[in-house]
């Protein structure tokens, strides 16, 4: 279990949504210092917040990043996108920019603080995944997901003999400007945001944040089929 308190953070796509939750979480925790990040540059008022621009597309930024917060204590593996594209007939190009931002990004991020983390003594690696990485029928989103929930597995299996608790983070729908067009009940970024900080300060290392999360998780050893969206969820 890692503390937030007096903890130098890590929030990728920290400018808003679910991101901007945790930075505020954190904060409210008593976290030292909280490195938030945005594809654009930006400023924060909080003397707490070192606003950075990152492009989870390039290893580059990432490696940046990497150096600019080479005191991180634990990283919040935050930035996504989704689109509506099926993989039969969607445009190829928006599901590889989805496995490249959802997927390849998590890992390059990932890759850039293992050593960081490592050299401050464990620390953790936060991942959202979704509940879209276990249900069916969500297109090129859900596909990129499921591969984020494969890839932080093994990271966790990686890291394990340097003590970095590798946490998994799977919800539902979230009230944010990302899933505001898909109509179904949504909880607040600031609930979701709470039971992720509770689960880090607690040791998990995965965490279900909430109900529809808990009961698709429980049904993966039932009939392949009944796990589609939306009749899934």
């Amino acid at each position: 279990m890692v503390a937030i308190k007096d903890a130098v953070i890590v929030v990728t796509g920290g400018r808003r949504g679910l991101g901007a939750a945790l930075v505020d979480g954190a904060l409210a925790r008593g976290a030292r210092k909280v490195y938030a990040t945005g594809r654009e540059p930006f400023t924060d008022p909080r003397p707490e917040v070192v606003p950075v621009a990152l492009e989870v597309r390039s290893t580059e930024s990432a490696e940046a990043l990497a150096r600019l917060a080479s005191d991180a204590e634990v990283v919040f593996n935050n930035a996504g996108i989704m689109t509506p594209t099926p993989l039969a007939t969607g445009e190829l190009a928006d599901i590889e920019a989805m496995f490249d931002v959802n997927a390849l990004g998590l890992l390059r991020v990932a890759r850039a603080f293992a050593p960081v983390l490592a050299a401050n003594g464990g620390g953790a690696l936060v991942d959202m995944h979704s509940v879209l990485s276990w249900l069916s029928g969500s297109g090129g989103y859900g596909a990129s997901k499921a591969a984020a929930w494969s890839i932080t597995n093994s990271l966790r299996v990686e890291l394990a003999a340097q003590n970095t608790q590798v946490v998994g983070v799977h919800a539902g729908f979230i009230d944010t400007d990302m899933v505001s067009a898909i109509p179904v009940p949504k909880a607040t970024p600031d609930e979701i945001a709470t039971a992720i900080l509770d689960g880090v300060a607690t040791g998990e290392v995965e965490i279900l944040a909430d109900e529809i999360t808990t009961i698709t998780k429980a049904a993966l050893s039932g009939p392949v089929e009944a796990l589609t969206f939306p009749a899934g969820a």
